[in-house]
């Protein structure tokens, strides 16, 4: 027995209409815009972390991708763990001084600091 719905990324697996066809949802080949074109956030959060802090950069627009290794390149230079998820890079610990240093040297003027916790 072949499958008839195929699961997509938001959890769908299965219908109980047998007419049903699920329709894939456009990918856009969004561009990444330049680093001095880029409007990005740098805050420290301990929302919903057990207490911990994390150092969040918002606001990047472009491919997923170059988000990726954008937050491989804050890691590294940090020196510490962290990730890229829902749109945001996450460096663990407060690094706001490092990520806004990282972010100067590599052309991203327009970066700004975020203060108090949310």
């Amino acid at each position: 027995m072949s499958k008839k719905n195929k699961a997509d990324s938001k959890g769908f697996v299965y219908s109980t209409d047998p007419d049903f066809k699920y329709e894939f949802e456009a990918t856009e080949n969004t561009q990444t815009l330049q680093p001095g074109e880029q409007n990005l956030k740098v805050k420290i959060q301990t929302k919903h972390r057990a207490g911990k802090m994390v150092t969040l950069v918002e606001g990047f627009i472009g491919r997923e991708e170059d988000a990726e290794q954008l937050a491989k390149q804050l890691r590294n230079f940090c020196g510490t763990g962290g990730s890229f998820k829902d749109g945001e890079i996450i460096v663990q610990g407060d690094q706001q001084d490092k990520v806004i240093q990282f972010l100067t040297r590599n052309g991203y003027t327009r970066s700004k600091k975020i203060h108090g916790n949310s």
